[in-house]
């Protein structure tokens, strides 16, 4: 009786074993640096250099606006926005008037979202407001630097508190927050009361990444 062949003994067993280790590293040899992008986990530097590729759109529509002074801001509230991600990437459809992510072109939305950001910077340099309320605003509307502007005209966490308060009175059944009681939201379900924080702490991440970049480029 032969015994049977076990293991890499078995030529077509081995030539397998071999042409799946070959394309599986081919695979993972062949991921470049857009392809990383896509993935649904996001390192810091992968979305860094996702907001990168927007940069010189970002910089040019500031520039329309004479605000060319905010281009790491812009990148920050991108950051804080979808990362960089999909076809809205500063959320700007509701903004126009549209349903969330309606706007399925990148380059719309910033030239949408760098213009709403204009505006809201406008009314509230004319309103005397800080520039932590013009942020706010971006999430919350120019209702909410009208509403700072009585206020001290100085954005904190309690007044945006107080305005999506507000804002859920009026329309209860709109702003719930998903029905979620645990969302850190509720009840403070209309916008985002943190949103002007989280985007100064993104902000600075994007200027410390623009520093290094131009601190090692040939020119510097």
């Amino acid at each position: 009786m032969k015994k049977k062949k076990t293991g890499c003994f078995a030529i077509s067993g081995c030539f397998t074993i071999f042409l799946f280790v070959f394309v599986l590293a081919a695979i993972v040899m062949s991921f470049n640096q857009k392809e990383l992008k896509k993935l649904p986990i996001d390192t810091e530097s992968i979305v860094l250099s996702r907001l990168d590729d927007f940069k010189p759109l970002v910089e040019t529509e500031l520039r329309d606006q004479d605000l060319d002074q905010y281009t790491a801001l812009i990148l920050g509230m991108m950051y804080q926005e979808s990362k960089g991600r999909g076809g809205d990437p500063m959320q700007s459809s509701e903004s126009l008037g549209l349903k969330r992510n309606e706007i399925n072109d990148p380059q719309k939305s910033i030239k949408q979202g760098v213009h709403h950001f204009s505006t809201m910077y406008k009314h509230g340099k004319k309103k005397g407001v800080d520039l932590e309320t013009i942020i706010q605003s971006y999430n919350m509307g120019i209702g909410y630097i009208d509403f700072v502007a009585k206020n001290g005209g100085k954005h904190s966490e309690k007044l945006a508190k107080q305005y999506s308060k507000k804002q859920v009175k009026r329309n209860p059944e709109v702003y719930t927050c998903g029905g979620n009681k645990d969302n850190f939201r509720y009840p403070y379900c209309f916008g985002d009361f943190t949103y002007a924080e989280k985007v100064k702490e993104k902000t600075k991440t994007v200027e410390e990444k623009m520093k290094l970049a131009s601190s090692s480029s040939p020119s510097s």
